[in-house]
C-alpha cells in the first residue's frame, strides 16, 4: 500500500498525485478521465473509465466428464466470473450437451451462443448494472416464502399439481443464490456493481450470508411439497391443525428477521429468536401426535414434514442474528 499527502489548490480543492506505475498500466495519461466512487464505509474507489471491459474468456477440456463432474465444472465457471466458457472435446456426447443445457437453464445470464460437435460456446448474456444483491435476496425471500404456504396447502388438499409447481419454483431460488454468490465474489475482486455505492462490504457479506439459509428454506418447502406429491393416505384434522400452526409460526419467524434485516431492528431480531422456543413445543406435539397414528408410511412422511417446519424456523433464527450483526455494523459506521 503507498501513502500519498494531500495538497490544497486555489483555496478550495484537495489534490493528491496518482501512482505512476498505476497511472502506466491503466494508460492514464495528461488529461485522461476517471470515475471516482464513495463507499459507505468512507473509501473512495479510482476507476479508470474505459470504453469497454476486457471479456474473460476460459477454455475447459471436458472429456470423460460427465454428471455432476461436468455441472459442478461449468458453475465454477460462471461464479469466477468468465464471460465466455469453451467447452471442447474431441467429440461432445449428447448426454454432456443436455447436462450444459440443464445448468445453463440453472443458472442467470449464461447462454449457449455456439455449439458444434466439438465445442460448445457458453456466454453470460447478463447485464450486472441491472442487478441489485438487496432485490435478489427479497426475490429469494418472497418465493421461497410462497413455497412454504403452498406446501402446507398441497398437503392439507392433496393438490399434486400445487405440489409439483412448488417443487420447479425450487429452481428459480438455486438461480438467484447462485447469482448473488457470484455478485459477492466480483464486488471482492473489486467490480463496480449497480449497488456498490450505498452497499458496503459489510452488507454485501451480510445479504451472502442470508442468502444461503433462505435456500435451504426452499429446499425444505420443496420436501413437503414432495410429501404431498407423493402421499397416498389421509391426515387427520388435529394432525393438520398442529401441521398448519406450526408452519404459521414458522414462516413468521423467517418473514420477521427479513423485515428485521432490511430495518436494522435489533429488537424485532431478538423477538423472533425468541419465537423458537413456541415453534419446537408445537413441532413436539406433532410428533407426539404422529406416534398415535396407525400408518407407518404417514408417520414417517408426516415426520419429514415436522422436520421441515422446524428447520426452516431455525433458519430463519439464523437469518435474524445475521440481522443483528449487520444493524451493529451499520450503527459503527454511523459513529465514525
Amino acid at each position: 500500500m503507498e501513502s500519498r499527502k494531500v495538497q490544497q489548490t486555489g483555496g478550495s480543492t484537495y489534490i493528491i498525485s496518482l501512482p505512476k506505475k498505476w497511472a502506466e498500466k491503466v494508460r492514464i495519461k495528461s488529461g485522461s478521465q476517471v470515475f471516482l466512487q464513495q463507499h459507505p464505509d468512507g473509501t473512495l474507489v479510482i476507476d479508470p473509465v474505459s470504453e469497454s471491459s476486457p471479456v474473460q474468456k476460459k477454455e475447459r477440456d471436458i472429456t470423460g466428464k460427465m454428471g455432476e463432474v461436468l455441472t459442478r465444472d461449468i458453475i465454477a465457471a460462471y461464479l469466477a466470473g468468465f464471460d465466455i466458457v469453451e467447452l471442447k472435446s474431441k467429440r461432445i456426447l449428447a448426454e454432456q450437451k443436455n447436462v450444459i443445457r440443464d445448468v445453463c437453464y440453472k443458472l442467470i445470464g449464461p447462454e449457449i451462443i455456439e455449439e458444434t460437435s466439438k465445442s460448445v460456446i457458453i456466454q453470460d448474456l447478463l447485464n450486472p448494472n441491472e442487478v441489485s444483491i438487496k432485490k435478489s435476496v427479497k426475490r429469494m425471500f418472497l418465493i421461497s416464502n410462497s413455497m412454504h404456504k403452498d406446501a402446507i396447502r398441497a398437503l392439507k388438499t392433496k393438490d399434486s399439481d400445487l405440489a409439483m409447481d412448488v417443487i420447479h419454483r425450487d429452481d428459480e431460488v438455486d438461480r438467484l443464490f447462485l447469482l448473488i454468490s457470484k455478485q459477492f465474489r466480483a464486488v471482492l475482486r473489486g467490480a463496480q456493481l449497480p449497488d456498490t455505492a450505498e452497499t458496503s462490504i459489510d452488507e454485501y457479506h451480510d445479504f451472502r450470508m442470508t442468502a444461503s439459509p433462505l435456500e435451504r428454506i426452499a429446499d425444505h418447502a420443496r420436501k413437503i411439497a414432495k410429501v404431498a406429491y407423493n402421499m397416498d393416505f389421509s391426515i387427520t384434522q388435529d394432525s393438520m391443525d398442529l401441521i398448519e400452526n406450526a408452519s404459521d409460526t414458522s414462516r413468521n419467524i423467517v418473514e420477521n428477521s427479513i423485515n428485521a434485516l432490511y430495518d436494522s431492528n435489533v429488537e424485532l431480531a431478538n423477538q423472533v429468536i425468541d419465537q423458537g422456543d413456541q415453534m419446537r413445543e408445537q413441532v413436539t406435539k406433532i410428533n407426539e401426535t404422529l406416534l398415535k397414528l396407525d400408518s407407518h408410511e404417514a408417520i414417517v412422511a408426516l415426520g419429514t414434514v415436522a422436520d421441515s417446519i422446524d428447520r426452516i424456523g431455525d433458519y430463519g433464527a439464523n437469518i435474524a442474528e445475521i440481522s443483528i450483526n449487520s444493524a451493529m455494523s451499520n450503527a459503527l459506521k454511523e459513529q465514525d
